[in-house]
């Protein structure tokens, strides 16, 4: 049987998955708030407790870059390393890959039922496959199809220069470079970003931040939530709200783009992580294609690109557990 996790700043999901049952139907799996935790192993431990299971392996995608078997997480200060996680857990095989990396793993397993369709497009057979992930951070991957089947490769690319597209984002730019010195796509286009281009738009004076706001998110751990409820569903009532989430949507088209001319991504663009899901309704409408599309001559190419939202939860949980039967051979 094969362990599966998803090492996330937030969360940490694991699963013990049945070679018989498949990927998509774990024996158990838990979620667990990731900074409870010092390490991994206790959480795995945590999971395990009390449950006897005869595990051959373990794969954890991992928020961070994985470097010959080890990773130092992004947004957690855990220091992974599949041989020392191999001796802990009394496993013969440990795989870390990198979070988007598994993620892109469960793509090509995702039915219409996983999926919300942002542009039709006309996909072209067995091409490149992007997906892009703003969650606590952004992730970005891509999967290339070698002849048998689609292989996942991860990136690094939300840790890239963020460009701006307009005289707004020109400003935000340098609001961050003033606070922040080098400035990443991760910094405006993320659950890191949303809080900095609210705090732009406010310190700027582009809208007013009522009372009544400034005290509810006062009394929030993450103000996140806040912002893109009220940029929803009281837009009208809160336009520092609705602006911040109208300003993020466009910078997540024009980096969803971007990733897609760089891979040639002709069979598609997957948007995962957990914001997408959340602003569904902001993403549906036209500001987010007209970003995505907006590439000067390579705007007819674009149009011809599909786009979908992952609405699952747990792909890149479903994603190691497919990187694990098919690469490993549990």
């Amino acid at each position: 049987m094969l362990l599966a996790g998803d090492i996330g700043g937030t969360k940490t999901a694991l699963a013990v998955v049945d070679p018989q049952r498949g990927p998509r139907s774990p024996l158990v799996e838990s979620t667990y708030p990731s900074a409870d935790f010092s390490n991994l192993e206790s959480i795995v431990g945590h999971f395990l407790d009390g449950r006897e299971y005869s595990l051959k392996a373990a794969v954890f995608g991992v928020a961070g870059p994985v470097v010959e078997g080890r990773s130092i997480t992004t947004n957690l200060p855990w220091d992974l390393d599949e041989r020392n996680l191999s001796r802990a857990l009394g496993l013969k095989k440990v795989h870390l890959i990198n979070d988007l990396e598994a993620i892109a793993y469960s793509v090509p397993h995702l039915t219409s039922e996983d999926l919300v369709t942002l542009n039709e497009g006309r996909p072209e057979r067995e091409g490149a496959l992007a997906v892009i992930a703003p969650g606590t951070g952004l992730g970005e991957a891509f999967l290339i199809w070698n002849g048998k089947g689609y292989r996942a490769h991860p990136s690094e690319g939300g840790h890239s220069d963020f460009s701006p597209g307009s005289a707004l984002e020109l400003e935000l730019l340098r609001h961050l470079q003033v606070r922040h010195g080098h400035v990443s796509w991760e910094q405006v286009c993320s659950g890191i970003g949303i809080p900095n281009i609210y705090t732009f738009l406010r310190d700027g004076g582009y809208a007013e931040e009522p009372a009544w706001l400034a005290e509810e998110i006062g009394r929030s751990e993450d103000p996140n939530p806040i912002i893109i409820s009220r940029g929803i569903k009281r837009a009208e009532d809160c336009p520092l709200c609705r602006m911040t989430l109208e300003t993020f949507v466009s910078i997540l088209g024009r980096e969803a783009g971007n990733l897609a001319l760089k891979v040639m991504a002709t069979g598609g663009v997957f948007l995962g992580g957990g914001i997408p899901p959340r602003i569904l309704p902001a993403l549906e409408k036209d500001s987010f294609l007209q970003a995505f599309r907006n590439k000067g001559r390579m705007a007819p190419m674009m149009d011809r690109i599909p786009v979908r939202v992952i609405v699952t939860p747990g792909a890149a949980l479903l994603g190691a557990a497919c990187y694990g039967l098919e690469r490993i051979g549990v």
